[in-house]
């Protein structure tokens, strides 16, 4: 695996999610709840996009970024714009973080434990690119699900 290849999933996912969320007939579709769904759509996309800028745009790009997890999955009515807004600053920040990193760099260890230990970066990455596309799916079925 190849940064030059994580860079382009992660780049085709996030076009993805902005499809995604594009794709919500309503924007109040993005904050609906139904039986046997514990996340909506709009907070699935903060999670997803808070977890990037904080694993890929701060622990490994030093961006400033702070996190607050809580609130990806707390808050409700961010206006769709403010989402796609955020979608295009992760895939700045994880495309210009991963443009600059080294080859070599995959072999070394993820600044951040994880997983009760210390893990490879390219590990690491390849992780982090799982868990945007596991949760993608379910946005693409929790779109489905409120469209009928």
């Amino acid at each position: 695996m190849s940064i030059q290849v994580l860079s382009a999933l992660f780049q085709r996912d996030l076009r993805r999610l902005t499809g995604e969320i594009e794709s919500y007939a309503l924007e109040s579709d993005l904050w609906e709840l139904r039986p046997g769904i514990s996340n909506t759509a709009g907070n699935l996309c903060l999670h997803l996009t808070g977890n990037l800028r904080h694993f890929i745009g701060a622990v490994l790009g030093n961006s400033g970024y702070v996190r607050d997890r809580v609130n990806e999955f707390a808050a409700k009515n961010i206006p769709r714009a403010d989402l796609l807004a955020q979608i295009e600053e992760t895939t700045d920040v994880v495309t210009r973080v991963l443009a600059q990193m080294p080859e070599t760099d995959l072999q070394k260890d993820f600044p951040v434990e994880m997983f009760g230990g210390v893990q490879n970066m390219g590990f690491m990455l390849v992780h982090l690119q799982g868990h945007l596309n596991y949760h993608l799916g379910q946005i693409d079925y929790h779109r489905r699900l409120i469209s009928g």
